[in-house]
């Protein structure tokens, strides 16, 4: 399907991250300052215990887990949130009656969703390097990370905003599920230093692959192979789409 509606894609575009400038303490300053404070207190309590992990200081070892988290939770929410006010105030009417296919409307919403995720990321990660010293040793793959999650969670994010009834559906999967497999997956420790059979059990927990693949792209190093990493990232982006693609074709959640 090609994209002919350039204009409606990004007046979407522009609503959403105009959003974000209008909510900045939300959208912006409270998940920055939160990390800051996850940092301050993992970081300063446990790296004075632990100081090194496979030969990488623990302060610069948690600085990728900080922004993954980061990454997994703002993506769901910026989607879930853009695509759920629409449908509770039937205004997404407009949007499906609009000359814009679903393409279009997906490609906007997850778009900027995605955006301010990556923006959030980078700041994070401009704040970290005021902590502790860091050096990417592949810059062009933590970007591809970086991207590839942003999109493939935003993507979550806007199917769980269509599946959401209410609010507080809407934040039970960040909340209850993504957050507690994110600390479970090695944003703070790396999985090798559990015991068995908690190695083993936490290779069944997805983020591990993500957290993984993006801190080998600062360090060269990893909980799994990187390969896995990219393979897991881009089966979930995969899985995502053809849920979303299922959902337009049959109007689940978006048609009375």
């Amino acid at each position: 399907m090609r994209i002919t509606n350039l204009t409606g894609v990004w007046t979407i575009y522009q609503a959403e991250m105009a959003r974000m400038r209008r909510t900045f303490w939300q959208s912006i300053a409270t998940p920055v300052i939160t990390t800051v404070l996850y940092f301050v207190v993992f970081g300063g309590a446990i790296g004075s215990r632990i100081q090194h992990v496979d030969g990488v200081s623990y302060g610069a070892f948690i600085v990728p887990g900080l922004i993954m988290l980061t990454l997994l939770t703002q993506s769901i929410s910026n989607a879930s949130i853009a695509i759920y006010f629409p449908i509770f105030t039937k205004t997404v009417y407009e949007i499906l009656s609009a000359p814009l296919s679903a393409m279009e409307a997906v490609l906007a919403y997850v778009g900027a969703a995605a955006t301010k995720s990556v923006v959030l990321g980078l700041i994070i990660l401009g704040t970290a390097s005021f902590f502790t010293p860091l050096h990417i040793v592949h810059p062009v793959w933590m970007t591809t990370f970086m991207l590839l999650t942003s999109i493939s969670f935003s993507l979550f994010g806007f199917v769980i905003g269509i599946w959401a009834k209410n609010f507080e559906q809407l934040a039970i999967i960040p909340a209850l599920v993504v957050t507690p497999l994110t600390f479970l997956g090695g944003a703070f420790y790396s999985i090798d230093m559990l015991p068995q059979p908690w190695r083993t059990l936490n290779l069944f927990n997805p983020v591990v692959y993500l957290v993984s693949g993006f801190r080998w792209s600062f360090y060269g190093m990893g909980d799994v192979g990187v390969g896995l990493s990219l393979t897991f990232t881009c089966l979930f982006m995969t899985a995502c789409l053809a849920i979303i693609w299922w959902i337009f074709r049959t109007g689940y959640g978006l048609k009375p």
